[in-house]
């Protein structure tokens, strides 16, 4: 099979924070930062970081992949939805299915396409990007 000493790059972000996911042929193990995605505290987090590899086991039937996720930058949130990000997009890369991709964004369109948005940034002379000083005068 010509997927056996195939590896892929692939890139995710979420506000300041960037996940690179290393995608290769494998037993089907995925690794944030070197640690198994089953090992994270939170159960939320493990849940976002499944519905990709669920799907896509869904919709190839095996799962025979490795994934290796380095993230930095920003918070955890942002981090593990950059993750999120970058699996499912080196999962589609990959296989390159036409049949993952429209199971991505029927499921969620932020699984396979960046969420853009950044925080607005603060005014001259204001306190917050959006407050405005108050008068006492009235």
């Amino acid at each position: 099979m010509e997927l056996l000493n195939q590896r892929l790059i692939v890139a995710g972000k979420r506000k300041t924070a960037i996940a690179k996911a290393m995608i290769c042929a494998g037993e089907g193990k995925v690794t944030i930062n070197k640690i198994p995605y089953e090992n994270l505290s939170s159960e939320f987090h493990r849940l976002l970081l499944k519905e990709p590899v669920e799907i896509a086991r869904k919709i190839l039937g095996d799962f025979k992949f490795n994934i290796s996720v380095t993230t930095n930058g920003g918070g955890t949130e942002g981090r593990i939805e950059a993750s999120r990000l970058a699996i499912a997009k080196a999962i589609y890369k990959f296989t390159k299915s036409s049949e993952l991709r429209k199971a991505y964004l029927d499921y969620d369109k932020n699984i396979l396409v960046a969420d853009t948005r950044r925080k607005e940034p603060y005014k001259p002379g204001d306190s917050k990007a959006r407050s405005k000083r108050q008068k006492s005068y009235r």
